[in-house]
C-alpha cells in the first residue's frame, strides 16, 4: 500500500505550511537568545563517562582530590551506567571495557563500595568479558601509573621517537594533531614511569581473571595482519636492547618533549584544546617535579577545570569546546531561516568570528606547507597551533553568506588557508 505523499507547494498556505513557518521562526528566536552577548554561541560538549572519569583519576594521581566535585561527576557516572552493568562509548552503546574500568576505579576512588549492587554489576559485566586485562593501551597505561598493572601491560613506547628525522615513518608530524598532543606528555610519562600518590590507597585487583602480575597476554595482534606480527616482534626485541640504552638520549628526548608542551600551552584553554593532552600534560609535569605553584602546572590546571559543566547535583567534563564550530554552524541556520546580513545576530557572529581567525601563528601544519600563510580558524576559543580545514571551511562559507567590507579579507585568507591544506592526492 502506497502511502500518501503531501502535495507540492503551489504558492497557497496550508495550516502546515504555516505551521512549519512558525516552528522555524520559533527555533530560530530562540536560538538567538541562546547568542552570547559577544556574538558568539557555545554548547556543551558531552562524552562518555571516560572523561569525567579520568578527571577523577587525575586528581588522586596528584593527591589534589576534590571531594565536592567529585561527589557530583559520581552522581553523573552513576545515572549514565548502562543496563548490561557497563558504561558504553555512546548513548545506548554496548559494554566498553575500557571505559567500563576507568568508571569503576573512579567511583571506587570517590568512596563507592564495591560490594554496592552497582558496583558488582559492573565488575561481573567485565569479568565475564575477560577482565580490565582486556581494556586498551590508554587505560592500561593510566592502570600502570597506579601500579595496578605492571609497565609491561603497555608498548615499549620511548621518548627519543621525538629525535628521529622528519623523514622517519616514526616523526610526530606524522600523526594527527589530537594524538601528536597527547602522545609527547604520554611520552615523558612512560620515559619516567611515575607512580600516582592515590592518597586513598584504592585499588581493583578485583577486576582480573588471572592477577596482573601473574598476567602473559597483555599484547596481542588482534586483527591478525602481519604488520601487527611484526610491531609485536619488535616490541619484543626492544625490551631486550631497553637496558642499553643510554640516559642522555632519554634525557634529550624528555627535553623536546617539555619544549614542545610549553610552547603549544596555549593558556587556560590548554595544550591542544583537549582534556587527555591537558590532563598528560599536567601529570607529566608533576613528574619533572615542577612545584604546584609553577605558573605553567597553574595554567595546565586551569584549563581543565574550565571543561567541568556543573547541572545541580550532578556534573561531568567535556572533551573540549566547541564555540567557533558552533558559531559557524548558528549563522548558518540563522540566515537559512530568512536572517538578513545586517541582523544583529549575524553582525555579531560575523564579528567574533573574524576576531578568531589565526593570522600570527604558523602552527604544526607549516611543516608540511611552508608557502602558507596562516588564515584557519581552531575549533575552541584558543588553539593557535591547530586550525582546522572542517572550521574553516564552515566560517569562510559563513562569511561569504554574510559577508560585508570588514570581512572580505578575512574570508579571503581563510579561502587561501583551505585551498593551502589540500594534498597533493
Amino acid at each position: 500500500m502506497l502511502e500518501s505523499v503531501p502535495a507540492p507547494f503551489d504558492g497557497v498556505q496550508t495550516s502546515e505550511h504555516i505551521l512549519l513557518d512558525e516552528t522555524i521562526a520559533e527555533v530560530a528566536g530562540a536560538l538567538a537568545d541562546r547568542q552570547v552577548v559577544d556574538g558568539h554561541w557555545a554548547y556543551e560538549l558531552e562524552a562518555d563517562a571516560t572523561i569525567p572519569a579520568e578527571y577523577i583519576l587525575l586528581n588522586h594521581y596528584l593527591d589534589d582530590v576534590d571531594d565536592a566535585v567529585e561527589a557530583k561527576l559520581a552522581n553523573y557516572l552513576r545515572s549514565i551506567q548502562g543496563d548490561h552493568g557497563g558504561w558504553p562509548l555512546f548513548y545506548g552503546g554496548d559494554i566498553d571495557i575500557s571505559a567500563t574500568v576507568k568508571a569503576y576505579y573512579a567511583l571506587k576512588l570517590v568512596g563507592d563500595d564495591m560490594d554496592a549492587p552497582h558496583m558488582k554489576c559492573a565488575r561481573e559485566a567485565m569479568l565475564a568479558r575477560g577482565g580490565a586485562a582486556r581494556s586498551n593501551v590508554f587505560t592500561r597505561i593510566a592502570l600502570a601509573l597506579f601500579g595496578q598493572v605492571p609497565w609491561r601491560a603497555c608498548p615499549l613506547i620511548r621518548v627519543e621517537v621525538l629525535l628521529v628525522p622528519e623523514w622517519s615513518p616514526l616523526h610526530k608530524d606524522k600523526v594527527s594533531y589530537w594524538s601528536r598532543t597527547v602522545m609527547v606528555p604520554l611520552l615523558i610519562l612512560e620515559a619516567l614511569k611515575p607512580r600516582a600518590r592515590n592518597p586513598r590507597g584504592v585499588d581493583i585487583r578485583e577486576l582480573f581473571v588471572t592477577p596482573p602480575e601473574e598476567e602473559k597476554g597483555w599484547l596481542s595482534n588482534p586483527t591478525g595482519h602481519w604488520v601487527g606480527s611484526v610491531l609485536l616482534m619488535v616490541d619484543r626485541i626492544g625490551r631486550l636492547f631497553e637496558p642499553m640504552l643510554p640516559k642522555f638520549s632519554q634525557r634529550k628526548g624528555i627535553e623536546k618533549a617539555v619544549r614542545f608542551i610549553q610552547e603549544r600551552l596555549n593558556g587556560e584553554d590548554g595544550l591542544g584544546g583537549i582534556f587527555p593532552a591537558m590532563a598528560n600534560a599536567l601529570m607529566a609535569f608533576d613528574a619533572l617535579g615542577y612545584a604546584r605553584d609553577h605558573p605553567d602546572v597553574v595554567t595546565a590546571r586551569k584549563a581543565i577545570d574550565n571543561l567541568l559543566v556543573f547541572k545541580g547535583d550532578m556534573a561531568y567534563c567535556q572533551p573540549c569546546v566547541s564555540p567557533v564550530w558552533d558559531t559557524g554552524l548558528a549563522m548558518h541556520a540563522l540566515m537559512e531561516a530568512g536572517h538578513a546580513d545586517d541582523d544583529p545576530a549575524i553582525v555579531g557572529a560575523r564579528k567574533w568570528l573574524v576576531d578568531r581567525q589565526i593570522l600570527d601563528v604558523r602552527g604544526d601544519w607549516h611543516v608540511n606547507r611552508k608557502n602558507v600563510r596562516p588564515g584557519g580558524w581552531a575549533f575552541q576559543y584558543r588553539n593557535a597551533y591547530y586550525p582546522d580545514v572542517d572550521d574553516t571551511a564552515v566560517v569562510v562559507m559563513a562569511l561569504d553568506r554574510s559577508a560585508n567590507g570588514a570581512s572580505r579579507e578575512a574570508l579571503a585568507r581563510g579561502a587561501e588557508w583551505v585551498i593551502g591544506m589540500q594534498g597533493r592526492d
